[in-house]
Order: C-alpha cells, then sequence, then structure tokens
C-alpha cells in the first residue's frame, strides 16, 4: 500500500439548486487540510494522501469528507474541524464521533 490513509474531499459544485459541498468552501478547506498534512509530514508513502472528489453523494450532510481504508465519513464546517480530523484520526488512530456521519 503506497498510502496508509486517503482523505477525498468532496468538492462537488452544482448549478441547479441542490445542495452541494462546494458551496461551504469545500475546495479551500480541502486546500488547508492538505497544506496541514504537508506541515505534519503525513503527505508522504506510507502516510496520508488528501484528494478531491467529484460528488460523493452525500451532498445535503455536506460538506464532506471520507478517511479510507476505513471508511469513515465526516462533515465539518471549518479548519477546527479539519484539525481536529487530523490529530484524531490520523494522528492517534479515533474517530471524530461528533463529526461522522
Amino acid at each position: 500500500m503506497f498510502y496508509q490513509r486517503h482523505l477525498f474531499f468532496c468538492t462537488n459544485l452544482r448549478d441547479d439548486g441542490r445542495p452541494a459541498c462546494g458551496d461551504h468552501k469545500a475546495q479551500e478547506l480541502r486546500d488547508y487540510a492538505k497544506d496541514r498534512v504537508k506541515a505534519l509530514r503525513l503527505a508522504i508513502p506510507g502516510g496520508v494522501r488528501v484528494n478531491s472528489a467529484g460528488c460523493l453523494g452525500r451532498c445535503a450532510q455536506g460538506p464532506t469528507l471520507v478517511v479510507y481504508p476505513e471508511g469513515i465519513w465526516y462533515t465539518y464546517r471549518d479548519e477546527r474541524d479539519l484539525d481536529e480530523i487530523i490529530e484524531e484520526h490520523l494522528l492517534n488512530g479515533r474517530v471524530v464521533e461528533r463529526l461522522r456521519i
């Protein structure tokens, strides 16, 4: 396995009025998470990869991200929520239940 974990951030935008993760600064917050993972030196082979994704089908609960291989889904609102996911889940292996969907 090249990476231990992958984070997939829905960054989908819609033009038909339906909810979309991209309506909640998903791309900007994904970029923040990617920078944090790099700063913590987790973005290495055997570490963590942060990816953008199209619609993951849960935009009504968005913004959303999913952590693989565990298949844990999260919602988040800001950098503090992402910091908590990175600290607790990625560094300490503990699911952040208050953000889990």
